[in-house]
């Protein structure tokens, strides 16, 4: 195994390769020790990025998040976390979600809110330490149990389909593996281009199982990317193997390194497996970032199709 597969098979009790095997238990408090941090410089360096190209945020949806009052009712919620694509790590996937289990059987407090308050409190210590966050205000933790909550777009603005717009049927798509040669750069009038796709596919850079998304392109700037080599592109991400911020710090490489654009936003949808999925955002400013709720922990956003 790789270094990458080294640190994330620590909890999974399967490597990739299959040769080892052990049960996992549902512990019966919550268990720090689960999470792993996978350093964000391994899968930065085969992109020449080190990270200050670009403002980020990663957000994660925990749907099925639980745990129990002192008296043994259990409460149900919708945990959202969001942190700064500035941190040293990023938490692998399946670590999170055995971490996030623990809480399942733990007792948290006497009443709603004094549990609500303690949950979010314990996930902010234990993610903070894991992550390697640079400042307090890079990470933000909130549970959402209201079902009545109204939902704002992720993607503030109107977005054109790449499918609805590209004649699919008489293009070639036999390219699967990413390459910045597939997209055909052409002159723009300075517009704003606002692309999406719900035909982002790749795969587990630990397990190989897919991954399905909906990806978000904005671009401006004299150049932009023909629609059909851009869905070409999108495609060809379907035999890449890697971790969801990855894809999108790769497309927004690509694309800044072609066009130069004014403006950038690349934000990949992912949708959940195991109860959560894992929404990263990659923007050439923080006012082009925060312009999308997708980013915030503390407003519930709409799913996509996929989600």
């Amino acid at each position: 195994m790789d270094e990458i597969e080294q640190i994330a098979s620590k909890v999974l009790g399967k490597t990739s390769d299959g040769k080892t095997m052990m049960r996992y238990e549902t512990p019966e408090e919550v268990d720090k020790s689960l999470l792993v941090g996978i350093p964000r410089h391994l899968n930065r360096t085969q992109y020449d990025l080190a990270g200050n190209e670009f403002h980020g945020i990663d957000t994660w949806n925990s749907y099925e998040f639980s745990c129990l009052l002192d008296n043994g009712f259990p409460i149900s919620g919708w945990l959202r976390w969001s942190y700064s694509s500035y941190s040293d790590n990023i938490v692998e996937s399946k670590s999170a979600k055995l971490y996030l289990n623990s809480f399942n059987m733990a007792k948290m407090g006497s009443t709603v809110t004094a549990a609500i308050m303690n949950i979010e409190e314990t996930v902010w210590n234990d993610m903070f330490e894991i992550l390697g966050c640079e400042d307090h205000s890079d990470l933000h933790v909130a549970l959402h149990i209201n079902e009545d909550a109204g939902y704002a777009k992720p993607m503030a603005g109107s977005w054109t389909q790449l499918e609805e717009l590209v004649d699919v049927e008489n293009v070639d798509f036999s390219h699967y593996n990413e390459s910045p040669d597939i997209l055909k750069v052409v002159e723009s009038d300075g517009r704003v281009d606002r692309f999406m796709s719900n035909s982002l596919r790749s795969n587990c850079r630990v397990t190989n199982q897919p991954d399905w998304g909906d990806i978000y392109i904005h671009i401006k700037g004299d150049k932009t990317i023909t629609p059909e080599s851009l869905m070409q592109y999108i495609v060809s991400m379907r035999k890449e193997n890697h971790f969801h911020e990855e894809i999108c710090e790769c497309v927004y490489k690509r694309l800044m390194d072609l066009l130069d654009p004014s403006e950038l936003v690349i934000s990949c949808l992912y949708t959940r497996r195991g109860g959560i999925d894992i929404n990263p955002i990659r923007a050439s400013s923080a006012e082009l970032l925060y312009s999308h709720l997708i980013a915030n922990a503390y407003t519930l956003t709409s799913k996509t199709m996929r989600q």
